[in-house]
């Protein structure tokens, strides 16, 4: 008696498609495709005998959703390329960590970044028109968190330069954002008038500061030139208020509407002053 085997069934080869017909289902460009075959990250399943022509397989949509994932995630490609020689769930979990670390840093210098533009913007909008330098009047201001320095040290012969650059020192080694606007406290206006061009300290006007100038009711004034050139404005403050019978309760905070940012003439520089009655 003869048993009559099945015969097995040969497996039909899977068709190959050219670089402009593995481009569109895989959603990569051409030239990405050449460049990765170039490095040596992707190559095509099989090259044409007499025309070195690229042809690629639909199993290799695979590898590419693999490197597309990893590109994503702004994985450089000679990192997903050294690691694909060697894909354990082990790797591919500590690279995840690793690029979540790198991610994070890069989220925080965004959200600090943003900050930064539209702190700048709010303070250069105001400055488009400005007011009189000798219009003094009562406004509500909102609050607006800042980041206050170290004491400076007027009364010892204490120079606004050297106090700035005491500042930037402190500011540098405290991670304080030096590029929102940079302003003046002074603890009150009898303060002002007598140290008009060195404050109590300074500050930045961080939106992430810790401290902020309260809302409420203020004094507002203006003054036109360099950093520290207060001009008469502290005397005409004092003088509005003694006319109006208005008592300043709070420190003096004295911020710039125009300066280097926006203008390039050091004496258009236009600070608003403010002090809460």
């Amino acid at each position: 008696m003869r048993l009559n085997y099945a015969q097995p069934q040969k497996t039909k080869p899977k068709p190959l498609m050219s670089i402009k017909e593995f481009s569109e289902m895989s959603s990569v460009e051409q030239s990405t495709l050449r460049y990765w075959d170039e490095i040596g990250l992707f190559c095509p399943a099989q090259r044409g005998d007499c025309n070195s022509y690229r042809y690629y397989s639909p199993d290799q949509l695979i590898t590419i959703n693999f490197i597309k994932v990893l590109s994503s995630l702004n994985i450089p490609l000679k990192v997903i390329l050294e690691i694909s020689k060697n894909r354990t769930p082990e790797n591919i979990l500590h690279l995840m960590e690793q690029q979540e670390r790198i991610l994070d840093a890069e989220l925080n210098r965004l959200h600090r970044a943003y900050s930064t533009i539209h702190t700048l913007r709010e303070h250069i909008k105001p400055g488009l028109n400005l007011p009189d330098i000798n219009h003094i009047s009562v406004q509500a201001l909102e609050a607006m968190p800042i980041t206050l320095g170290p004491p400076n040290q007027p009364w010892e012969g204490e120079s606004f330069y050297e106090a700035f650059a005491s500042y930037c020192r402190y500011a540098k080694k405290n991670w304080v954002n030096l590029n929102t606007p940079i302003g003046g406290y002074y603890e009150s206006l009898d303060y002002f008038l007598q140290f008009p061009s060195v404050p109590t300290c300074f500050f930045s006007v961080d939106p992430l500061g810790q401290e902020q100038r309260p809302a409420g009711d203020y004094l507002v004034g203006y003054t036109r030139g360099y950093y520290g050139q207060m001009g008469d404005a502290p005397q005409r403050l004092a003088d509005f208020a003694a006319r109006q019978k208005l008592k300043a309760t709070g420190p003096v905070y004295v911020t710039y509407l125009r300066d280097e940012i926006s203008t390039q003439e050091p004496s258009e520089y236009f600070a608003q002053i403010s002090v809460e009655i």
